[in-house]
């Protein structure tokens, strides 16, 4: 997963939103991410640790102590300062769209519920 100025995967994307609040151990990544979304996307197990993988691969993520609190078996993660590059450049790549399109009138007046 290179930095690219292609768009991210939505589940990438979410885990890196979901990360920049703060360390997050899986479960809670889901969670976050599903509240991101409004419950319209939902990150299940295998493409979390998947996507996890890849973002650890990339250097976008790295695995971190959790709060002496928690359980060790929970592995946390959190978001480096290059994976916080790149969500940056993703929400300037979906803002320059959504900012084109408005130009373009292209969303009706009312929003959609």
């Amino acid at each position: 997963m290179a930095e690219t100025n292609s768009p991210l995967a939505p589940a990438a994307f979410l885990i890196l939103f979901a990360l920049a609040g703060g360390d997050k151990h899986g479960y809670a990544i889901m969670r976050e991410a599903r509240l991101i979304s409004e419950g319209g996307f939902e990150i299940g197990p295998a493409t979390l640790y998947t996507t996890i993988q890849r973002l650890l691969d990339s250097c976008w993520i790295e695995e971190v102590a959790g709060p002496e609190s928690s359980d060790s078996r929970r592995r946390y993660y959190s978001l480096t300062q290059q994976g916080s590059s790149v969500l940056n450049a993703e929400l300037k790549r979906m803002e320059t769209l959504v900012r084109k399109s408005k130009a373009m009138r292209l969303r009706n007046a009312d929003p959609i519920s």
